[in-house]
């Protein structure tokens, strides 16, 4: 499952929960749990597969995990349906329909093999402080760590865009539920048999382990099917299908429960649930498993993936297929799931994606005791999550979602080339500073690091120094070019789909048609239909080309200029007037950025371009001195703004 936070922007209400791994990585745990079965039990997997392949085999590839597949696949194998599941897709038979069906599945596939060789190519950094050395080899590691941080951020970006364009779907599928997390651990006396249990109950939340068992319970019943029933040939293709179609599907969510931000337990806010999974994904987590022992195990999570952590999922996910290989083969075990004739041929189509908890079972398909038995038996090797809010709960971390309050401190100088009296041009600089109070939402990282959410409006008091080129010398201010001045300022920053301001003119979409203004709302967060607005990491800070995203406007109250008079026995005009000056950033750089709880820090430079337009011109000396008409003055500056926030 990915990592990323689906969202539409404040004003359409909607944040989603986080996934886990990315595409690649769990086609890479699917791969290595049938590369781990026995040759009797892969024998079954191949039968299984070729009978499932039967009228779909132009889409569906030969091999059940297909070695040899790497960048634009021309078929979809079974290891990719459990990638494809959740992410991609909200139901069994709305994933097989998708494989199967689909033009845009293909492209999808491709977008994910690339994406594998990305992530392959960037190296793992020792983080500073590991092995101190000296603080030389500490800073280069810091260095190398965050030049790590930027090619996997950048590569997501790539992925993440183009995932967008293949599946439009991408960004809004997931919902508002916590399908693909672990939920938190009722008491320390939960045994692995109650938490399936709850896990499993329509009284609780929709949640990961239960989905997986949810769906797997019901494709080892199809399979009780297989092992029983003589059917004609089609019949035995569409059940063998479905049946691998479903396995596959609850795959997806039992590989989930190894991401480490997924094992934390969720709870609270979006804020809360996306800033303890992000940390825990990228700095690991110790867990121990339902099985027990004194040794545990270190997480890590989406787009992080070891090769420990693939071959940790793998195990289980190749026991949960074994389950299901044993049951249609007929193979005994310690507990054998009972012949189910209620078992549909169709693949299971509950929507995890629109429901909050799991349905009603039906009568004749109920969990029996040895249901449970064989699912606790996979549960074994599952980290076991952590413990509901309250004492023992691990800790939590905010991410920068949601409304707050905060301060910004702006430094800028800006040149110009021109004064605002025909005739008279001068170049100069002038400087400034600014101090605003900012309320607004933010939805930092919408799909990704690269993405820019943040919305809000500033009201300050903004103070100008005059311009360096005077008409008299050392007559200050007076005689300045431009006179210094002051007045109030406002700011205003907000994402837009295609031209700047159009999320707020099609809000009313919103209304008749939530889920297209949500997908406007996505892509404008995550660099609008033309993606040139994401953001480029480095390791040295991000850049940002913002043009149309933010506008400031300074509201300066009545000034006295001087002009020289026509000759130099004519003394000089003075002359008053108001002015506003508006700038638009272009582009932006973060070099520094903290985010501690509910408070968050940072430093953005920006390159900007700006227009003061006079009002006025009367002439205030000598008089009877015809009024002055002045003109705009075009500049462009860099600033310096320390943003803080508080978020609520």
């Amino acid at each position: 499952m990915s990592r990323r936070w689906l969202a539409a922007l404040a004003f359409s209400g909607v944040v989603s929960p986080t996934l886990a791994w990315v595409y690649p990585e769990h086609r890479d745990i699917a791969v290595l749990s049938v590369e781990k079965l026995d040759a009797q039990r892969k024998a079954v997997f191949d039968r299984l597969w070729a009978e499932a392949r039967e009228g779909a085999d132009q889409r569906l590839c030969e091999q059940g995990a297909d070695l040899s597949q790497s960048a634009q696949p021309q078929c979809i194998d079974w290891a990719a349906m459990s990638a494809i599941s959740g992410d991609h897709s909200c139901s069994s038979a709305q994933m097989l329909d998708t494989v199967i069906h689909s033009d845009w599945i293909l492209p999808v596939a491709d977008i994910a093999a690339k994406l594998k060789v990305d992530l392959a190519g960037i190296a793992t950094a020792t983080p500073p402080g590991a092995q101190p050395v000296s603080r030389t080899v500490d800073l280069q590691r810091l260095l190398d760590t965050k030049a790590a941080r930027a090619q996997r951020t950048n590569a997501l970006r790539r992925a993440d865009i183009h995932l967008q364009r293949a599946d439009p779907e991408y960004a809004t599928r997931a919902g508002s539920n916590n399908a693909h997390f672990l939920f938190a651990r009722p008491g320390t006396d939960t045994t692995a048999e109650d938490y399936l249990r709850l896990a499993l109950s329509d009284s609780s939340e929709l949640n990961a382990i239960g989905v997986w068992a949810w769906y797997h319970l019901g494709a080892m019943q199809k399979a009780t099917r297989l092992a029983h029933e003589q059917l004609p040939a089609a019949a035995r293709q569409e059940l063998a299908r479905s049946a691998l179609a479903d396995e596959a599907f609850s795959l997806h969510f039992l590989e989930d429960a190894f991401a480490a931000g997924h094992v934390a337990g969720t709870w609270g806010d979006v804020s809360l649930r996306k800033g303890t999974h992000d940390y825990y994904n990228e700095n690991g987590l110790e867990a121990h498993t339902w099985a027990g022992g004194a040794t545990t195990k270190v997480l890590m999570g989406d787009a992080h993936m070891r090769p420990e952590d693939a071959a940790r999922a793998a195990d289980a996910v190749r026991n949960s297929l074994e389950e299901l290989l044993d049951t249609a083969a007929g193979r005994t075990r310690e507990a054998n799931l009972p012949y189910t004739p209620g078992a549909p041929s169709q693949p299971e189509r509950f929507d995890v994606c629109a429901n909050e908890r799991l349905p009603p079972w039906q009568a004749a398909l109920k969990p029996t005791p040895e249901a449970v038995s064989l699912e606790v038996a996979v549960l074994q090797q599952v980290p076991i999550p952590g413990l509901g809010e309250g004492l023992g709960a691990l800790p939590r971390f905010h991410a920068e979602i949601g409304p707050f309050l905060g301060i910004g401190a702006l430094l800028d100088g800006r040149y110009l080339g021109d004064s605002f009296i025909n005739g008279q041009s001068s170049a100069g600089w002038i400087f400034g500073a600014d101090l605003e109070l900012r309320a607004g939402y933010g939805l930092e990282g919408v799909l990704d690091d690269a993405g820019d959410g943040l919305i809000f409006a500033a009201l300050g008091y903004r103070g100008d120094t005059s311009s360096t080129r005077e008409y008299a010398a050392h007559a200050g201010s007076l005689s300045a070019a431009i006179p210094g001045r002051s007045g109030f300022s406002t700011r205003v920053r907000m994402p837009f789909y295609l031209v700047p301001g159009d999320l707020l003119l099609a809000a009313p979409l919103y209304f008749v048609a939530p889920s297209a203004y949500q997908k406007m709302a996505v892509t404008a967060a995550n660099g609008g239909l033309i993606p040139w607005q994401l953001g480029w990491a480095t390791r040295f800070g991000r850049f940002q080309f913002v043009l149309g995203r933010e506008i400031g406007a300074a509201f300066y109250g009545s000034s006295t200029a001087a002009a020289p008079g026509t000759t130099t026995s004519v003394a000089p005009i003075l002359y008053s007037f108001k002015s506003t000056f508006v700038d638009l950033p272009v582009i932006e750089f973060r070099p520094f950025r903290a985010f501690d709880t509910r408070q968050s820090a940072q430093l953005i430079i920006q390159l900007y371009v700006g227009a003061d337009i006079p009002n006025g011109g009367d002439v205030t000396f000598p008089a009877g001195t015809p009024r002055e008409h002045l003109k705009a003055v075009y500049s462009v500056g860099l600033r310096a703004d320390f943003d803080w926030r508080r978020y609520f």
